[in-house]
């Protein structure tokens, strides 16, 4: 079997998603404010469903979204890392910070890690990302990661979206 990655930043382990991280998962999505933009609320058992995707993209595509644990504790903040569903154009960035955790910086950190391991790691020579128009703390922090608009584009869902190149980080660290 693959050895699936673990990243650690500053503050936080990355970490693929397990059972054991099930009430995260519950938790976020049946919270309607905190799940609007990812297709929520929904119920446990579809929660559940979300988590088992998570587990099994990183076994189909060999890239997926990891668990955000803070290195002090086991508490857990949320999810960040790559998705890719079937039918939409290609792998995409996204994450989602449990309610309580919001506004600490940890979509950033997580964000920045996560990209740096896509084009470190996988060897990607872009990394993308979207959100819906009225998204404002996505698009916030895309910016704040230096995304710059590639082009506007419609998806599966039917739904207009701007499409968001990420630059890589160590680029910028390089001299």
């Amino acid at each position: 079997m693959t050895v699936l990655p673990v990243l650690e930043t500053e503050r936080l382990i990355l970490r693929v998603p397990e059972e054991q991280d099930f009430e995260l998962y519950r938790d976020f999505y049946r919270d309607r404010e905190a799940s609007h933009f990812y297709g929520g609320p929904i119920s446990s058992s579809a929660a559940w469903g979300r988590l088992a995707r998570d587990v099994g993209h990183w076994h189909l595509r060999g890239y997926g979204q990891w668990i955000l644990q803070k290195r002090n504790c086991e508490q857990l903040v949320g999810s960040c890392g790559f998705a890719w569903p079937t039918d939409w154009p290609r792998p995409e960035l996204t994450w989602w910070i449990a309610k309580s955790q919001r506004r600490l910086g940890y979509a950033k950190e997580a964000s920045l890690a996560a990209i740096n391991f896509a084009y470190d790691t996988l060897g990607w020579n872009l990394v993308q990302t979207h959100m819906r128009d009225e998204n404002s703390a996505a698009k916030s922090l895309v910016l704040s990661l230096g995304g710059q608009v590639i082009s506007r584009e419609e998806f599966p869902d039917c739904v207009w979206r701007n499409v968001y190149e990420l630059p890589d980080p160590m680029k910028n660290l390089e001299v």
